[in-house]
């Protein structure tokens, strides 16, 4: 028992350090305020960052690290400069307006204590997706809701279909290892892969069939 216990927290000291290097190596993370925390193959991040796309880069870098299984973000975002949630909605606006792929008249937002909280309607995922992308970087935001729903349009056969043959264009995602069941636009992914990075590009291939409203990713990873 001492042995496998001994085993246990080598691999959970491998892993944090794997993590913490990462987090050093890529530009995207500035601060150096985040704790990391391993147990077996979960990781928690703790601490502070300025910005909340900075908070959310830390969690993909997190996912990409080999061993990773699952990662839990407590970071806490500290804003250098203060904004009113007025001055956070006006901007939040303007950035909406200003991308041709996001819908704005079809789209809603509240700030309170700089949370920002999308609503409305779309009928492709990925404008759902650039309207989240158009205020997550805006200065002042700590963090964001996307209640955006996107309406199905096409049957779950051809769902189902070009999802399939989505995964297997992939270069990234192991195809044979995943299994598709899509209904009334709700599509659910299970089997097993090598890293969290094949599971969120086997998501992002669901999200790219058109009609697709909902992902179940249930993945495993197993490293």
């Amino acid at each position: 028992m001492e042995a496998i216990r001994a085993k246990s927290n080598s691999a959970d000291k491998d892993l944090r350090d794997r993590v913490e290097q990462q987090l050093d190596w890529q530009p995207e993370v500035t601060s150096t305020e985040i704790g990391v925390g391993t147990d077996d193959g979960v990781v928690t991040l703790t601490g502070f960052v300025n910005t909340y796309a900075e908070k959310l880069a830390g969690e993909q870098i997190a996912k990409r690290t080999y061993g990773v299984k699952a990662v839990a973000n407590d970071i806490q975002v500290k804003p250098l400069f203060k904004k009113t949630d007025t001055e956070i909605a006006t901007y939040a606006v303007s950035a909406l307006e200003s991308r041709v792929d996001v819908p704005h008249e079809k789209i809603k937002l509240i700030v309170k204590d700089g949370w920002v909280t999308l609503e409305g309607n779309v009928d492709w995922y990925y404008k759902k997706n650039a309207a989240e992308l158009a205020v997550k970087y805006l200065s002042g935001v700590r963090g964001i809701t996307d209640n955006i729903k996107v309406a199905p349009q096409v049957s779950t056969i051809v769902v189902k279909d070009k999802i399939e043959a989505a995964l297997k264009r992939s270069a990234e995602v192991d195809a044979r290892r995943i299994r598709v069941e899509a209904y009334d636009g709700k599509v659910t992914l299970s089997g097993d892969v090598h890293t969290w990075f094949e599971k969120d590009e086997a998501a992002s291939a669901a999200w790219a069939a058109p009609g697709v409203t909902q992902v179940s990713n249930q993945i495993a990873v197993m490293p």
